[in-house]
């Protein structure tokens, strides 16, 4: 009886560890449709749970007009890889959409600049500029702080 004792503990070790380990998504759109072409790395190594984060996925040449949307998320196997190390190695699935040619105009027009000596109200305020302006043309606006 022993024995099947042991099984029963390794399983409910397993499944708490697979539990444990946490399941996270998350999703980044730029607002620019994609053109079906997605760039995959199901096992992107981060360690401590992600505080280590992943190294930066480079697809400038495989997306020459830049990028729609990028997905990470901790699939069943990578959350079972993480729960069995105790967090240590924590790998996760990374996958970046790249924009379709001619998409959304990402112009000046939808770029508010702040000076970066403008202090914390400064920045605050081009960021209230941008909510506003992000709900009149229905879409994103981007903050650039400029040195």
């Amino acid at each position: 009886m022993t024995h099947g004792r042991s099984r029963t503990g390794i399983g409910l070790a397993v499944a708490f560890a697979a539990v444990a380990s946490g399941c996270h998504h998350a999703i980044v759109e730029s607002g620019r449709p994609t053109d079906g072409q997605v760039i995959e790395n199901k096992w992107a190594t981060s360690f401590v749970h992600g505080l280590v984060p992943p190294e930066a996925v480079n697809v400038a040449q495989q997306c020459p007009n830049g990028i729609a949307r990028v997905e990470t998320r901790r699939s069943f196997m990578n959350a079972l890889v993480t729960g069995l190390t105790w967090g240590i190695y924590s790998p996760m699935h990374i996958m970046v959409h790249c924009a379709a040619a001619g998409g959304e105009d990402m112009s000046e027009d939808r770029t508010v600049r702040v000076d970066a000596s403008a202090g914390e109200r400064g920045l605050e305020a081009a960021i209230g500029q941008a909510a506003r302006l992000s709900t009149l043309v229905d879409g994103p606006v981007f903050v650039l702080l400029a040195e």
